[in-house]
């Protein structure tokens, strides 16, 4: 921690020697006064953060460096002379030049409260940046938090400032601030310059301020403004459902596409599907557990051994399962389903002996993290669209394989009549066991894409066995083509109406649709083409 310490406080060090040439050029210094650094250091919190508001109004880049230090808990006091502590050595805050410090010298202490002030004072003081980016970045976290004493900081940086956007929006910063001001004259402009702010921050400080508002000629205002940035936000909303209901639709695909096998092609009412997920997420929790003990510095690569060992786990164990259990039950569907949910009980309580009861977390490789701001109120993540992309890809080799390849053909031909494959030579009990092996494989797959998404625990299964079972159902048996359209339907379907009615109803509509749809037409959106479907 001291060494991550250490290195930010280089890194902003660096950034604010930026920042005094830049003050140099366009405005007078204000150099940090002993007496400045003693308020700061000494007193209690009320009257540490009036000497804070007052020194932010005219910083200077020894300043910046001070307050990062003590949001740092990097700054030591003796007899109302203060020390920043860098490597173990001390600096002196209003020179900047290494000194001794005294055995005794007292660590700077500040509670949550101060440390909260001096986070916004440090991102207030970014407003000062050489770097356009974190400027834009500083003032966007002023607007979501209006703080009138940070208004002369606003001020001054917007004399400074010569980027048009920038400008633009340090303006819409002040007009958050004076939205509450006691002028209502002020209050008014403000309300009519937040129209062009199409964020939802700005939209949640209106509604607040209309209810407090009482002079009429505001309230219009505010009113005028919602309705500008409510238009400017409905398709963020819109094409924000329609993303969630993809991302849902490639999970309940990929959750699927394992079922389609040992239902769908075999006919197996695997109860147990869910845990095959849950072993699949579980390996690639020792994955990335190995990789953070043994291989650190390679941390960011654990998926790519994750994704392959939780198709192989998987996988073996439902050849295992196949093989001792599944195998003795082909053609009785109701044995099949109290036997597999006995599996799925057993698995569940292996996994919570072995790893315990409570959820473990798998963290995302760096490149997985954060995501596209793509409108105000839509941000796309990355681990939500790489899991859609590998969902396509699963896909895409699953459909070769039953297509193109020989092991493909063998299961189609033991599907479609057993007898007769077996008359042409096929071992059947073998195909069984790779195909109920590669249906518990594409299941540890899936719980390897849901281990990004979310944290792992005995009981990550049962949530998603019920709706895989429903797009397979839906799509019609044995057809991939009806599971991609039926997991693509109910996901869209479902977070549409999210939006509308609420999860639970949203949950109980599909489920009539569903019911009503397999009334209508049983044998799902695809038929299967044959004599079989004929007779």
């Amino acid at each position: 921690m001291i060494k991550s310490n250490n290195c930010a406080f280089k890194s902003l060090l660096t950034q604010w020697l930026l920042f005094l040439t830049f003050l140099t050029v366009c405005s007078p210094i204000f150099a940090l006064t002993l007496g400045q650094v003693q308020s700061l250091s000494v007193g209690e919190t009320d009257s540490r953060i009036k000497a804070l508001s007052e020194v932010i109004k005219e910083p200077d880049a020894q300043t910046l460096v001070f307050l990062q230090a003590l949001s740092d808990d990097s700054v030591k006091i003796l007899d109302g002379r203060a020390y920043i502590i860098q490597n173990s050595k001390g600096i002196d805050p209003l020179t900047g030049s290494g000194v001794d410090v005294p055995l005794d010298a007292q660590d700077v202490v500040s509670n949550n409260r101060m440390r909260g002030e001096l986070d916004a004072a440090l991102s207030a003081l970014r407003l000062f940046s050489s770097d356009p980016k974190q400027r834009l970045a500083a003032v966007k976290g002023l607007q979501k938090e209006p703080d009138p004493e940070k208004l002369p900081v606003l001020e001054r940086a917007l004399k400074l400032e010569q980027v048009p956007d920038i400008r633009d929006q340090i303006e819409i910063a002040k007009s958050s601030i004076l939205l509450s001001a006691d002028d209502v004259a002020d209050r008014l402009l403000s309300a009519k310059k937040l129209s062009a702010s199409h964020s939802p921050d700005t939209q949640l400080l209106l509604n607040q301020r209309l209810d407090l508002e009482t002079d009429p000629q505001v309230r219009a205002a505010v009113l005028a403004s919602l309705k500008t940035i409510g238009s400017a936000l409905v398709w963020g909303e819109r094409l924000g459902a329609l993303f969630t209901g993809i991302s849902l639709s490639s999970i309940l695909l990929l959750v699927a596409l394992g079922l389609a096998i040992t239902y769908g092609l075999m006919g197996v009412i695997n109860m147990a599907h869910g845990e095959l997920m849950m072993v699949g997420a579980y390996a690639t929790y020792v994955i990335q557990t190995f990789f953070v003990h043994h291989l650190s510095s390679y941390f960011d690569y654990y998926l790519v051994v994750a994704v392959p060992a939780s198709f192989l786990v998987a996988a073996l164990v439902g050849a295992v399962l196949e093989r001792s259990v599944i195998r003795f039950l082909y053609g009785r569907p109701l044995e099949t389903l109290l036997a597999t949910w006995g599996i799925s009980l057993i698995l569940m309580q292996l996994v919570r002996t072995i790893f315990g009861a409570q959820n473990v977390a798998v963290e995302n490789p760096s490149w997985m993290s954060g995501g596209i701001q793509v409108l105000p109120n839509l941000s796309l993540p990355w681990n939500r669209m790489i899991i859609i992309l590998f969902a396509a890809c699963v896909l895409l080799a699953m459909a070769i394989l039953i297509s193109k390849t020989r092991l493909g053909l063998f299961v189609r031909g033991v599907t479609q009549n057993r007898p007769m494959a077996a008359c042409m030579g096929v071992n059947t009990a073998r195909i069984d066991t790779y195909a109920f092996a590669l249906g518990s494989g594409i299941a540890g797959l899936a719980g390897c894409a849901l281990s990004q998404i979310g944290n792992v625990g005995p009981d990550l299964g049962q949530g998603y066995i019920v709706d895989a079972f429903m797009v397979v159902v839906l799509g019609g048996v044995g057809q991939l083509a009806g599971t991609v359209y039926a997991a693509l339907g109910l996901g869209i379907i479902n977070k549409i109406l999210e939006g509308l009615t609420g999860a639970v109803l949203a949950k109980i509509a599909v489920l009539v649709f569903i019911v009503v749809f397999i009334q209508k037409r049983p044998q799902g959106l695809f038929a299967v083409k044959g004599r079989s479907a004929e007779a």
